[in-house]
């Protein structure tokens, strides 16, 4: 016989020896409710997608953000906060708004409502909500879901990763010349970032891989990495709100999740590669070219 006790602890009546606590999963409750919340996010954004939309600019001519970005960031972040009051939130479009982007051991939500705005704007039908959710500044869970697909992917430390329940797993693939390699032109279109973006595509095609595709948004991107339809991704220029869940995604799928340089994967660095394998993520770090950033955070890089 159990009875409650709090959200990480379950009160255990064993007749004859009295009660013995144990630990339950402290965090299925919010991943529970980050699904729930994410699929009522996409269906508010599939009935925008047959609406006239609103756009305005933001870091470049190709940073867009929309009304319904905002919107549904604001719903998703108050349907949490009530449930979840001491948790705290970073959200693309909250910090765009003026608010930090701290990274604390606190419980905290990291947001995106929209990954792949400008393919809403144009009805390209690869769209996104992306929640990733951190403890002690290390990924718990994330949940994309790629509304459009009505294909919802999870991911969760240690216990495996899935898209509309069923198991997801990398294609393990290990030579760089028999890879199809995912990436984005970005929205910085300063012509000295976009020559450096051109010729890392450029030196990856002359490896040769087998190709090089681009779907519009981060989380998507690694996505398809984690169900082994494309063997690795690569960025530089996105955000942590790109990148929180489905990283957890891709390593809980079996793959790797790197710096551009190859080192460890540090989630404000405004940069990633995930793949089948390290060797395959080994081979993309040896080619790149680094496109300096700033931080997340705003601290200084090392």
């Amino acid at each position: 016989l159990f009875r409650s006790h709090c959200s990480a602890v379950l009160q255990c009546l064993v007749p004859g020896e009295g009660e013995r606590y144990i630990m339950a999963d402290p965090w299925q409750e919010c991943m529970d409710h980050a699904i729930a919340v994410a699929r009522n996010a996409g269906t508010e954004i599939c009935k925008a997608l047959k609406n006239e939309r609103t756009v305005m600019l933001k870091s470049s001519p190709a940073d867009l953000v929309t009304e319904t970005d905002q919107k549904v960031e604001k719903m998703i972040i108050s349907s949490i906060k009530e449930k979840f009051p001491s948790h705290s939130f970073i959200g693309e479009e909250s910090v765009a708004a003026g608010e930090g982007c701290v990274l604390s051991d606190n419980p905290t939500w990291i947001i995106d409502p929209i990954d792949g705005t400008t393919n809403f704007v144009h009805r390209f039908p690869f769209v996104a909500v992306s929640i990733g959710f951190t403890v002690n500044k290390k990924i718990e869970f994330g949940v994309v879901y790629s509304c459009v697909e009505d294909k919802m992917y999870t991911g969760r430390k240690g216990k495996g990763a899935f898209c509309n329940g069923e198991k997801l797993q990398v294609s393990g693939q290990k030579d760089i010349t028999q890879s199809l390699i995912v990436t984005e032109l970005g929205s910085d279109r300063s012509p000295e970032v976009i020559k450096v973006v051109l010729s890392n595509m450029e030196r990856l095609l002359c490896i040769p891989v087998h190709g090089v595709r681009a779907v519009g948004t981060a989380a998507v991107n690694m996505c398809l990495v984690a169900t082994g339809g494309a063997d690795a991704y690569f960025e530089m220029g996105i955000h942590c709100w790109d990148m929180a869940a489905a990283a957890v995604i891709v390593s809980e799928a079996g793959g790797v999740v790197t710096d551009v340089t190859g080192g460890e994967f540090d989630l404000m660095s405004r940069r990633i590669i995930t793949a089948s394998s390290s060797a395959i993520a080994k081979s993309i770090a040896k080619v790149l070219q680094i496109i300096p950033l700033e931080r997340d955070d705003g601290k200084k890089e090392d």
